[in-house]
Parts: C-alpha cells; sequence; structure tokens
C-alpha cells in the first residue's frame, strides 16, 4: 500500500490518518482508475456492445477493490490509519444510471463479460439525474431529482463526440466511460453518451421540467414521464440519441480493427437489450448507405449483428410508437423503417407480423425479430411463453432464432461484497474455487448434516439482521427486532409483482392479533420499491403500504407482534443491506407474468427461502431446491393463461362469495386505515381489487395466506431452517451471471 500512502501524501500534503472521509476517497478513487488502466482492457477482432438503456451499477469503489484483488489490503491499511472503509463508502455517490432488474442485469452482465476475459463495452445515456430520488411525505411518494455526478466520479470524460441528427437540428454528443473491472481480469468500459448543453437547474417542483427543450433536457432524466406526448417524444430523441452514437461507434471501432463493413458482422454483434435500442437496425442501415452499401445489402448486414433479447411478457411493455412522432423527430429513419416493412409484407401479409400496423404504429420488437439473428428469453418459463403465446406468430417462422438464456447475478457483489462473512464462511468450508466457478457451492452439500455448519449459518444471518436493523432505523426511524423473521420485497413497484397480494396478507395477520391469535415469533414487513410517476395505482400501492406502516407503528396491541417498513428511495446501496438479513424472499408475481426477476436469486444466493409462484426464473429455483426447500402457491402459468383467454376471471365474484377476503379488502378503506390514509388513494386499490385486479390478486389470496403461515411456522424448527439456507445456497450457482454470459457467447456472440 506504498503506492496509495504515497497518493494520498501528493494529492492533500498529508498522511491518511489526517485525511476527511472525502478526502480519502477521492485518493481510493483516483488509485483505483490508476489500477484499473494499468490492467489494461479486454480487446479482441470481435466485440459485442451491449446497448440499454439502464445500467444500475451501484456503488463502484469496494466492487472494483474486490475484483483487483486489494480489499483486504485496503481495508487494513485505512484501519492502521483509523479510518472504516464503511464510512469511506458513504461518501461515494451512487450512479443514477438504472431503475429495477433489467439495469441490474446489465451491470452484472458487464462484471461477467470482463471477468469472462470477452472483448465487450456496455452503451448507455449519461443521465444527470437518474430516474428519481423517492421521498415519502404524508404516506404518499414524491419524486425528486436524484444527482450523482460530482466532480471526482468514476466518470472519465473521453475526446469522442458524434454529431447526431434530429428534424430541424442536430446535436454533438460527448462519450463518457466507465471501467468495469473483471474479477482478477482485464476491465471493459460502459460508454455513456451525453450532451455538453444539459442543464440541470431547468427542474423544478420535484421533477417537473420543460419536455419541448430538448437542446438542454435529453440526458436529464430516465425513463421521462410518458403520460402526455411531449413525454413520449422525449422518449424517443433519448432512444435514438443513444443508439445513433451507438451505431457511430461500432462502424468506427469496426473500419479501425479492418472492417470494409460488408464484413461487420466478423467484428461486431449487438445485444438489443429490450425495446428500447431497437433504433440501432434502421439507423446502421442508414450508416452504412452512407457509407456505399445498397439498402438491401445493408438490411443482410445488420440482420447478422443485431441479436435481441426480450425482457417482459407484458404487451404494453413491448414498445409500439405512432410513425407520426418518427417523422417528426427522426424522419431520415422513416422511409428505411417503411422499406423493412414492406419486405416483410412480401413475405408475411398478416397483421400481427408487421412492423407498421394497421393504425400507423411501428412495432419495435417486431423490427427486432425479423431483422436480428437470435431472439433470446431470460428464464426457462419465459421462453416458452414467448414460442407457444406471446411471439407464437414469430416462432413458426423463425424457429432457429429463439433461444433461452436465464437471467443471472454477478457472486461478487450479491455474495463476496454484500455478505462477507458468508462468503468468507463458504470459502472456510469449500476453498475458494467458488469465486470463479460457482458450481462449486454445490460442495456445501458435504454439510447438509453437520449441526457446527448449520449454527454458523444461522449466526451469519442473524447478524446480518442486526446490520439491516441499524439500516432500517437510520432510513425509516422504525425500531424492528432483529429476532423477528424478516420477510422482505424489494422490486420496482406493479400490479403483476402484487405488492398489494402482500399488503392483504398483511391486514390478514394485523386482524388476527387484533382478535388475540398472536403469532409464534415477531414478523417484520420489509418493502423497497419506486413506482413510476405517472404510474398512478402504484403509486396508490405504496399509500396502502405506508398507511398500514403508520397504523402498525400506532397500536400498541399490534406493534410487538408485527413490523411493516417501507424502505425509502430503495436502491442497490439498500439492496445490499436487506439481501443478506432475509428469511424469506417473496417472489410473488402473476405465474407467467414475471419473465425471470433476479432479486429471487441474490437472496436464494444468500441463504434467504423463496416464497413465490411459479413464475420466471422460481421455477428453475424450484427445480434445484426441491419442493421441500422452497413454498410454493398460487395458480400455474397455464391455468392463469386460460383465464386471460376465457376472460372468466372476476375479482368481484370471489370477494363476494368469501367473507374473510371481503373482509381483509374492505379493510382497507375502513376507519382505522382512514385515520393514517388519504380516502382517494386507498379507495383507489380498494376499487382495482374489486373491479378490475388484472393480475389476479384474490384469486391467490388464499393459498398464499396458508402457504405464507406454513413458512412461519416452519421457521421455528431452526435446524430444519438452516438446512433449507444451505441447500439454497448450494444450489444458487446455477444462476451465476458468468453462467449465463458463457451462453450467450456460445451460443449467439462467438467472440472467441
Amino acid at each position: 500500500m506504498e503506492a496509495l500512502k504515497t497518493l494520498i501524501q501528493d494529492m492533500f500534503h498529508k498522511d491518511c490518518s489526517a485525511c476527511t472521509d472525502q478526502e480519502v476517497y477521492e485518493a481510493l478513487l483516483a488509485y483505483t482508475k490508476k489500477m484499473l488502466a494499468a490492467k489494461g482492457y479486454q480487446d479482441g477482432k470481435k466485440k459485442i456492445y451491449y446497448i440499454s438503456a439502464e445500467f444500475l451499477i451501484g456503488k463502484l469503489l469496494s466492487n472494483n477493490l474486490i475484483n483487483l484483488g486489494i480489499y483486504d489490503d485496503v481495508t487494513e491499511f485505512l484501519r492502521e490509519n483509523g479510518k472504516s472503509l464503511a464510512e469511506i463508502e458513504s461518501v461515494e455517490p451512487e450512479p443514477s444510471l438504472g431503475n429495477g432488474g433489467l439495469g441490474r442485469l446489465a451491470a452484472c452482465f458487464l462484471d461477467s463479460i470482463a471477468t469472462l476475459g470477452l472483448p465487450g463495452e456496455g452503451i448507455g445515456l449519461n443521465y444527470h439525474l437518474g430516474l428519481f430520488r423517492q421521498v415519502f411525505e404524508d404516506n404518499l411518494q414524491h419524486e425528486m431529482p436524484n444527482p450523482w455526478i460530482t466532480p471526482d466520479s468514476w466518470l472519465t470524460a473521453t475526446d469522442v463526440t458524434y454529431m447526431v441528427p434530429f428534424r430541424g437540428f442536430s446535436l454533438k454528443s460527448t462519450m463518457y466511460t466507465i471501467d468495469v473491472a473483471g474479477y482478477e481480469n482485464k476491465a471493459i468500459r460502459l460508454n455513456l453518451f451525453d450532451i455538453d448543453l444539459a442543464d440541470e437547474s431547468m427542474v423544478h417542483d420535484g421533477i417537473a421540467f420543460n419536455k419541448k427543450d430538448i437542446l438542454h433536457n435529453l440526458t436529464l432524466f430516465l425513463y421521462p414521464d410518458d403520460s402526455d406526448e411531449d413525454g413520449r417524444k422525449l422518449r424517443i430523441y433519448q432512444q435514438y440519441f443513444m443508439v445513433s452514437n451507438a451505431a457511430q461507434r461500432i462502424l468506427d471501432e469496426a473500419a479501425a480493427r479492418g472492417s470494409n463493413f460488408h464484413d461487420l458482422a466478423d467484428y461486431a454483434v449487438v445485444q438489443i437489450n429490450d425495446t428500447h435500442p431497437s433504433m440501432i437496425i434502421p439507423e446502421f442501415i442508414r450508416l452504412l448507405g452512407e457509407r456505399g452499401i445498397a439498402f438491401e445489402e445493408a438490411a443482410e448486414i445488420v440482420s447478422h449483428v443485431c441479436a435481441y433479447t426480450n425482457h417482459t411478457i407484458l404487451a404494453e411493455a413491448l414498445e409500439k410508437w405512432p410513425i407520426q412522432y418518427l417523422e417528426d423527430i427522426v424522419p431520415q429513419l422513416v422511409p428505411i423503417i417503411r422499406r423493412l416493412d414492406e419486405k416483410v409484407k412480401a413475405k408475411y401479409p398478416q397483421e400481427n407480423l408487421t412492423i407498421i400496423d394497421s393504425n400507423q404504429l411501428v412495432h419495435m420488437a417486431h423490427m427486432d425479430i425479423h431483422y436480428g439473428f437470435s431472439i433470446n428469453g431470460v428464464a426457462a418459463l419465459h421462453t416458452e411463453i414467448l414460442k407457444n403465446s406471446e411471439l407464437h406468430q414469430f416462432y413458426e417462422i423463425y424457429p432457429e432464432k429463439f433461444n433461452n438464456k436465464t437471467n443471472g447475478i454477478t457472486f461478487r457483489r450479491w455474495l463476496m461484497y454484500c455478505n462477507r462473512p458468508l462468503a468468507k464462511y463458504i470459502t472456510s468450508l469449500i476453498g475458494d474455487g467458488w469465486k470463479k466457478d460457482a458450481a462449486q457451492l454445490k460442495q456445501l452439500f458435504d454439510f447438509e448434516e453437520d449441526q457446527e455448519v448449520l449454527s454458523q449459518l444461522l449466526a451469519i444471518k442473524a447478524d446480518a439482521k442486526k446490520n439491516c436493523k441499524e439500516f432500517i432505523f437510520e432510513n425509516t426511524g422504525i425500531e424492528i427486532d432483529e429476532n423477528s423473521v424478516f420477510d422482505i420485497q424489494i422490486k420496482r413497484l406493479h400490479e403483476y409483482k402484487r405488492q398489494q397480494l402482500n399488503a392483504l396478507y398483511v391486514i390478514y395477520k394485523y386482524l388476527e392479533i387484533k382478535e388475540g391469535r398472536k403469532p409464534e415469533r415477531t414478523i417484520t414487513f420489509i418493502f423497497g420499491a419506486k413506482a413510476a410517476p405517472a404510474y398512478y395505482i402504484a403509486k396508490d400501492i405504496i399509500h396502502l403500504l405506508l398507511t398500514l406502516e403508520t397504523l402498525i407503528q400506532n397500536d400498541p396491541e399490534v406493534s410487538p407482534y408485527m413490523k411493516l417498513v417501507m424502505v425509502e428511495n430503495y436502491n442497490v446501496s439498500a439492496a445490499e443491506k436487506l439481501i443478506p438479513a432475509c428469511n424469506i424472499s417473496e417472489q410473488i408475481s402473476l405465474a407467467s407474468k414475471e419473465a425471470s426477476g433476479t432479486g429471487n436469486m441474490k437472496f436464494m444466493l444468500n441463504g434467504a427461502v423463496t416464497l413465490g409462484t411459479m413464475d420466471g426464473a422460481n421455477v428453475e429455483i424450484s427445480d434445484l431446491v426441491g419442493k421441500e426447500n422452497i413454498y410454493i402457491f398460487g395458480e400455474s402459468s397455464d391455468e392463469v393463461i386460460r383465464h386471460y383467454e376465457k376472460m372468466d376471471y372476476h375479482s368481484r365474484a370471489i370477494y363476494e362469495s368469501d367473507a374473510d377476503i371481503k373482509k381483509y379488502v374492505d379493510f382497507i378503506v375502513s376507519e382505522p386505515m382512514l385515520k393514517y390514509g388519504r380516502e382517494e388513494h386507498l379507495r383507489n386499490v380498494y376499487n382495482e381489487l374489486l373491479n378490475k385486479d388484472w393480475f389476479m390478486t384474490l384469486l391467490d389470496l388464499k393459498d398464499y395466506i396458508k402457504v405464507k403461515d406454513q413458512a412461519f411456522e416452519d421457521y421455528e424448527d431452526r435446524t430444519a431452517w438452516a438446512k433449507k439456507m444451505l441447500v439454497n445456497i448450494a444450489q444458487a450457482g446455477f444462476f451465476s451471471s458468468d453462467r449465463t454470459i458463457e451462453q450467450y457467447n456460445k451460443d449467439i456472440w462467438h467472440l472467441n
């Protein structure tokens, strides 16, 4: 650590012990950047360009120290100088570059691409204010800007610039890079494009701003409110800015490596992460045309370069833009898209296969499927639903394009960093081979009957819960019992993820306690979620949860037996505290609606037991751990799909025929709730459950209550529960993002 010691002296003219935490952070930032640059960057003839609207990368200092192999040395150096790495980390702002699972997956994939030594990079936008910073006031979500860019940050400006043409004007970009360290390997880069004119001062009254002022607002927010036309058009401006920069960079790099563009597929492969980057297809064709390549050949070239990952079964999440919007914003792409559509219609005239439908909507996913060479789902069940249902018409004509790539997570961040005591203990049992080959976690089965090991797993979990208790108190002001069972649901707030189902269980348990039936052990229900600013029913569900939190806190008859806490501004840093502490992982989406999930994998890896439906990757988790080590409830995906086909689900009929369910739903608008909540918002949730309930909350409620009660009862047999923990950890190796990326490379990218 002499080099770090010298660097601190050179930067601040004093020893580390005399520096502030901010100064030490700045020195570690400079030191780590220097080490990453010295390691060098992955290179090769053919390169993967992973293009995504979001990269939820989290704080980077400790992750980079781990991947560079110097975490322990730096920790010891700081300790000797009276400093704590945890306190230094608190100075680091968390990059506001993502929202939920899509962005966190992209971050994990970059880590694995670097770790596996593959040449590649991520490409996205440099959002100044992120999604938003969530603030709770009067039991309501309020949105505030979430600035994160400081003079000293992981962002490094480059001299790479491009001109991006829009109707009536062009915008000059600047490319910024963030190094992504591979574990004991070279780094790759996350390249983020920005405009120099971005003006954070134009934001007012929360996150309101002039959506028409593209010259100054383009890179301010991730997913700007699209409840009006200006917001929807701003998203198109953002998406085109992202892909035009990406395409220009890819062609420049390919040319520098020797490509004549006719052979572009030998030099580049593009992974289109969800539909946001779809316009890269016509943009590539446009740029190849400028370089002298005729349309037909350009379309053929692009169809061998671009691959598409589908992340959703929800039709409304597959973007469809009015052709007129594209005329207004990127008119240069419209003739290209029309020609692509004509080629499709000449061969496949069916309406459900067109790129431009009869309503003059451009289906971005359809363009990806026709003019990409690979279409993958992100969990076994998800891919089968795409093939057999949602995208069946495409599967019939392109069966060879469809494949599955079950999602994964990086174990460096989600175990080695966020749960160091557990990682250290696992290493003491089976060695450190699992850090590079996660399948070696299966060696833990050798200790399934070892009482000492089981006891130690429980002790590590208990310590994580104490740490989480401190975090919860700092975040919410609520004191929780670390000996209670921690039941956690942390994910984006969406009706299909069914936080409202969990809320109804809380109501059921509240009423049970009021009637004298008290749980064996105190239960702590923990939620973390942001709702999109214009997703009003989701914000109403947050209000329901916060109202329940207040009600329970103020009820001395109930609060000793249960607590509900909703973490404010849930982000990666919060997840790193909550996931190691979790006992029961809530993965309760309506079967057939969650493409995969990755939170389920992180919880499993850290010894939580899943309570969930047979949806997304829950299916594969269940197959791996066995029915006795997971709690499954609810109707199957096939049954749910049949309900939608027959349109035979009516929530009001269930409400009227089941007195218990009626009691729980009615409680939402009862006097105790109205004392702390606002009737307008609570009644919105109440009416939604009664009159629509599109994601069938009431259908699964009784089974959910039964199975969840069983899980709480089983938790009391501590040895048996510890065995469930061990099995989950031992079988988590399959869900390493290293495995996922190896499969992407083997089946799709073919980089080496």
